[in-house]
């Protein structure tokens, strides 16, 4: 990650952002024009009014942007908080976010992202939930941490901060999406939660520090929340609840769509059942989830001594599991070879690679030989 000082291109970014109207598709379409944002900076109104959704007012604040401006100051607030910025195309730029249509050009981070938060879920729902909505979204925080998967959703009350608190319980790591800047913790009474999330994960915002949490900037949220996951987990919503768009967001992200039901009476979970209807799968624990999440574009691999995961479901094996399907790649491997190298008996090489078969983990050829999906 950046450090928020020293780097002429970043703080020129940092600027451009600052910019009120600066959204992320105006953005990227500046830098799509002008190559770099000191390139935005020090172009003349008339070339920027070239740019479409840039207009004459727009265009004037972008090109005196540097001068009226305090960037020192935004810096100076990034290192008091503990923020460091990660720009798009930096290391530590999160890989999912840049598969999505409108990338945010600039991240806020306190905390750390890590490369296995590409195994995350998104878990969101009604501020207003039910007791049930609660126990289920802790409940599904918690078993997601366990298996290894990194829980996203966005510090609000209800269910996002139940989804929190069980991947924390869990001891696994929690990511959360503000619409606001890191200056603040809204709303004001997480701030104690907020603390334990960037020190088992990371506050994240597009925002700068001390913007403040508008009603408009919530849904633009939401797809960097979905964006970040594998898929999106819905709990409760009332047939207007913003954890909706975080779900039309994942579909327009090709990214996967879950719903938990609730009783049919339940105004809370309405949204959840329109969800169900229109193709989203129903979830009742974390195994369906896992059974449902394809395979990944790329392996990736939980920490520095484990097998790299191509499929979620591999994080719910147990070790013998794991350590058998690390030995499995495209070449086909005979049984007899792999006893030999695991030093296990027949009947447990048979038995966990049949384990393996059934969760379509690996495939049999003919010749007793196996090669992993």
């Amino acid at each position: 990650m950046s450090e928020p000082a020293e780097n002429d291109e970043l703080n020129a970014l940092v600027c451009l952002t600052m910019v009120s109207g600066v959204g992320p598709h105006t953005c990227r379409a500046l830098l799509e024009r002008f190559g770099t944002a000191s390139g935005v900076l020090g172009a003349s109104e008339s070339a920027l009014r070239g740019v479409p959704g840039v207009g004459a007012k727009l265009a004037a604040r972008i090109a005196c942007a540097r001068r009226e401006l305090d960037v020192a100051a935004e810096l100076a607030e990034c290192r008091r908080a503990g923020v460091c910025l990660v720009a798009r195309g930096a290391p530590g730029y999160p890989e999912a976010l840049e598969e999505i249509p409108d990338p945010p050009p600039l991240l806020y981070v306190r905390g750390a992202l890590e490369p296995r938060d590409a195994l995350a879920i998104a878990i969101v729902g009604s501020r207003r939930c039910t007791p049930y909505g609660l126990r289920i979204a802790e409940r599904l925080g918690s078993a997601l941490a366990r298996v290894g998967l990194t829980v996203v959703s966005g510090l609000a009350r209800g269910i996002d901060a139940a989804a929190h608190r069980g991947a924390l319980k869990a001891g696994g790591r929690t990511l959360a999406v503000l619409a606001n800047g890191l200056s603040q913790v809204y709303p004001p009474e997480h701030e104690d939660l907020a603390a334990e999330i960037a020190d088992a994960g990371a506050l994240v915002s597009e925002m700068p520090m001390r913007q403040g949490p508008l009603a408009g900037l919530f849904p633009q949220r939401n797809r960097i929340i979905s964006g970040l996951s594998l898929g999106v987990v819905v709990v409760e919503a009332t047939p207007r609840s913003g954890s909706l768009s975080t779900a039309r967001h994942a579909v327009e992200q090709n990214r996967d769509v879950f719903a938990v039901p609730g009783p049919v009476d339940s105004l809370s979970s309405q949204g959840c059942h329109r969800l169900l209807r229109d193709g989203a799968r129903l979830i009742e624990s974390v195994d369906d989830i896992l059974e449902e999440l394809g395979p990944l574009v790329r392996e990736v691999t939980p920490s520095p001594d484990e097998t790299p995961v191509r499929r979620p479901a591999e994080l719910a094996l147990s070790d013998l599991e794991r350590s058998l399907l690390g030995r499995l790649g495209d070449e086909p491997r005979g049984v007899d070879e792999l006893i030999v190298e695991t030093r296990l008996t027949a009947s447990q090489v048979l038995a966990t690679l049949s384990v393996l078969e059934m969760r379509r983990l690996v495939r049999r050829l003919p010749g007793h030989l196996f090669v992993r999906v």
